[in-house]
């Protein structure tokens, strides 16, 4: 069988396990599937073992991406079991009754089969299929080749196990079963069963398999290019300074990490001893938004540049990134409201760390991705919470007419 065969199988079975899902069945599924990461930590472990022994060329980051120690196996029960027992999407979002006696209501329904294209990254397939789930979407998962064994154990031994246990079709989780990148654009050319998919990954690879998807109608959420920006405003407390920066290099293959540096010329913060003590160089990209967690070579590096005004800060952290977040590091109120009006990117900060940029920090759901996008739809960490479609529901008495 040919691997678009193969896909196109896996989509057309996820998208009829559709109208079966509901919510306690869902619930169900997801608590079971917690259980049993542990039950099959072993085989979870030996799976990732393999796929981390076979990738000997991957730089740091993408080995520490694509490695699952026991504290992150342990992680993926838990975030399981916490998105569990979060509270079902509201399916009613408004009501109201016309003049002429129309009941109109608005209702979140389903997509259907979503398509899932992610980096070699193991823990993302549980994220992305849990939240597609619990919105009541199923999901076709396709991961770097990098991660497949592991990716494999989590579909085949967790969450399709979790799915049968709970009454509900395990095919609701399908699973691209070859490494071959042709995959992810055989994903994004399935309108009538994949009418979305989520993209996550380098930016790049990923803009492509956006543009791919546009001409098959196939729209995207995609999380491409990251990186944050911190700016030290002119009233930055020193010390609060140096408490920022630190806990925005804790991890470096991320992407909501420190990306930019924008200083202000009036601060009197002195950073270099703290990059230096964290080992972190300062390098001069080609371009302001270039994202050093994608970069193999110089990983652990930022870009910094001296501004003299919030309002240079802003205009750089608007035109010149991906607009993924950005954050004021100030003593002066009203700067730092200004900073937070006038910047446009998904999230915003004031004296905090743009690592917070993500769905399970900030709202307590594991996140399908962070969309950048500047147009309506929704925005930053995408949760279950933003994956449906808005239906009008129209009661009427057979008396109204036009």
């Amino acid at each position: 069988m040919s691997l678009r065969d193969q896909l196109q199988q896996e989509a057309a079975a996820a998208a009829a396990a559709v109208p079966f899902l509901r919510d306690d069945a869902v619930t169900a599924a997801l608590e079971r599937a917690a259980r049993l990461v542990v039950e099959r930590r072993d085989a979870i472990a030996a799976a990732n073992d393999a796929d981390v022994n076979a990738a000997a060329g991957l730089d740091a980051g993408s080995l520490d991406r694509l490695r699952l120690d026991a504290a992150r196996i342990d992680a993926l029960g838990e975030q399981l079991g916490e998105l569990a027992a979060l509270p079902p999407l509201e399916r009613d979002e408004d009501g109201w009754r016309l003049d002429n006696g129309l009941e109109v209501s608005v209702r979140r329904i389903p997509v259907g089969a979503v398509g899932a294209n992610f980096e070699a990254r193991p823990n993302v397939a549980v994220d992305v299929a849990g939240q597609l789930l619990k919105s009541l979407n199923a999901a076709v998962l396709r991961t770097g080749g990098a991660a497949l064994r592991t990716v494999t154990v989590l579909v085949d031994e967790v969450l399709r196990p979790a799915l049968a246990d709970a009454g509900l079709p395990p095919a609701a989780v399908g699973l691209a079963r070859s490494p071959e990148r042709e995959g992810a654009r055989i994903l994004v050319s399935l309108p009538h069963v994949l009418p979305l998919v989520i993209l996550r990954g380098s930016g790049e690879t990923t803009a492509a398999l956006a543009r791919e998807a546009a001409t098959h109608g196939v729209r995207t959420l995609a999380h491409a290019e990251g990186g944050g920006v911190l700016y030290i405003g002119a009233a930055a407390d020193p010390a609060k300074a140096e408490a920022i920066v630190e806990a925005s290099l804790d991890r470096l293959g991320v992407c909501n990490r420190l990306n930019l540096l924008l200083v202000d010329r009036a601060a009197r913060v002195e950073l270099a001893p703290v990059l230096e003590r964290l080992g972190i160089e300062v390098r001069e990209p080609e371009r302001l938004g270039h994202e050093w967690a994608n970069d193999a070579e110089h990983i652990a590096s930022v870009t910094l540049r001296v501004v003299e005004s919030l309002e240079g800060a802003v205009e750089i952290a608007n035109w010149e990134t991906s607009g993924l977040a950005a954050a004021i590091v100030t003593e002066d109120e009203t700067a730092a409201q200004r900073f937070l009006t006038l910047y446009r990117g998904t999230a915003a900060f004031w004296n905090a760390t743009t690592r917070f940029t993500d769905g399970f920090a900030l709202t307590g759901s594991p996140e399908t991705g962070i969309n950048v996008d500047r147009v309506p739809g929704p925005r930053g960490p995408v949760t279950y919470r933003d994956l449906y479609l808005r239906q009008y529901r129209v009661v009427g008495d057979g008396t109204q007419s036009r």
